[in-house]
């Protein structure tokens, strides 16, 4: 665990001084000490820090939920529907019809779905954190498509998993999916009505006692989600919606940062200990031809989604860029595939496909601008000159 978090430290270190942001030099250092590549084995099964990496995108669920109001929910909550669902409809739809244009199967194209259309909610709460967006305008509607496609999330891999199990009947599946759904429905009861009773309950003038309580919370209501077949990370989020709301939130965001920080490098550093670089030549080019369409897909989405907000081409290119990543959930689904004995190319095709979006997508993210100049619209800065005349 020394070893971990000394080798992100340094390569994160050494990429700092040329640009580079954090999360695809966490996932580097993964891939050069863990088991798939020559030199130095510092991890030899992957699975040693899975229960590590699991609090490491626990907690960052949980800030992002501290930093996503109630009040944000409630007052913009159709138009955080329509582009969390225009999103999904572009990025799921496109990855289904990829999925059956490579021909691998009807189960396959399922996985594949969910692989190219959900994003990396760790990973887009990371880069909101390193570029230093979580007040910018656009973050709002980012963070309410990242809820939506955390809400769909759930449904889909209580419907997918029967599929893949070979359920003897549609009862069992509709069950799976009412107890994810009846759970969730509870969990936002309390943070809609709750909060008052919850604030109560956390309220201490001791930052131990409070750190102890909200660390507890977050991580045991992530444990009973995927019990009903929810995802750790959204019971995670939700509990952050819950407190941010109470009057010990500002303090919980303030001492939640150094766990946040510390377990998110372990996530993705565990990310890059399952990538084995061997396997990736053999599915190189469906890998770039689906990074191209998520490509393409995102700039519609992102497009889609500022129309919705009124957002010009800077606020869009952030969009856009900001969601490109795919991560924990696409590993999930590589996993489910393999339990099901699918297509054997489907495990190296994931694997290459979220290494290349990992590493391209904080990137870009930071290059943003770059995108901004090529999309239609008024720009920001030309928006405000009329307004600076005036005045003059």
């Amino acid at each position: 665990m020394g070893g971990a978090f000394l080798a992100a430290a340094v390569l994160a270190r050494l990429g700092g001084r040329i640009g580079l942001p954090t999360i695809p030099l966490f996932i580097l250092a993964g891939i050069l000490l863990g088991p798939h590549t020559p030199g130095v084995v510092l991890v030899s099964d992957p699975h040693d820090m899975e229960m590590l990496s699991a609090l490491g995108l626990v907690l960052l669920l949980f800030y992002l939920g501290l930093e996503f109001h109630l009040d944000d929910l409630k007052a913009g909550g159709r138009r955080m529907a329509l582009s969390g669902g225009t999103y999904l409809a572009l990025n799921v739809g496109a990855g289904l019809g990829f999925g059956f244009a490579l021909g691998w199967g009807t189960s396959e194209a399922l996985v594949l779905a969910g692989v190219l259309g959900i994003s990396s909610s760790a990973i887009v709460t990371k880069v909101l954190v390193d570029t230093g967006r979580l007040g910018n305008p656009e973050t709002k509607p980012i963070l309410g498509i990242i809820v939506v496609e955390d809400i769909f999330l759930a449904l889909y891999l209580a419907a997918l998993q029967p599929i893949l199990s070979g359920a003897d009947s549609l009862s069992s599946a509709v069950l799976d999916a009412g107890k994810a759904f009846g759970f969730l429905l509870l969990l936002a009861l309390v943070a809609r009505f709750g909060t008052r009773v919850v604030g109560r309950l956390f309220s201490t003038r001791d930052d131990e006692l409070l750190v102890i309580s909200f660390l507890g919370a977050a991580v045991f209501v992530a444990g009973v989600s995927e019990w009903f077949g929810v995802a750790d990370a959204i019971g995670a989020f939700m509990v952050g919606l819950m407190l941010g709301s109470t009057a010990s939130g500002v303090r919980i965001r303030k001492l939640v940062h150094p766990l946040r920080d510390a377990f998110g490098a372990i996530f993705f550093f565990a990310f890059g200990l399952s990538i084995d670089p061997g396997d990736l030549p053999t599915v190189l080019w469906p890998v770039l031809a689906a990074v191209a369409l998520t490509l393409a897909m995102n700039v519609l989405a992102g497009v889609g989604a500022a129309r919705v907000y009124g957002f010009g081409p800077e606020a869009t290119a952030n969009i856009s860029t900001t969601l490109l990543a795919r991560g924990e959930f696409a590993l999930i689904l590589a996993t489910m595939a393999a339990g099901a004995g699918l297509d054997d190319r489907l495990s190296p095709f994931i694997a290459g496909y979220v290494l290349l979006l990992a590493v391209l997508g904080p990137l870009t993210a930071v290059r943003s601008h770059w995108l901004a100049r090529v999309l239609p619209g008024r720009r920001e800065s030309e928006s405000e000159v009329p307004e600076l005349v005036g005045q003059g």
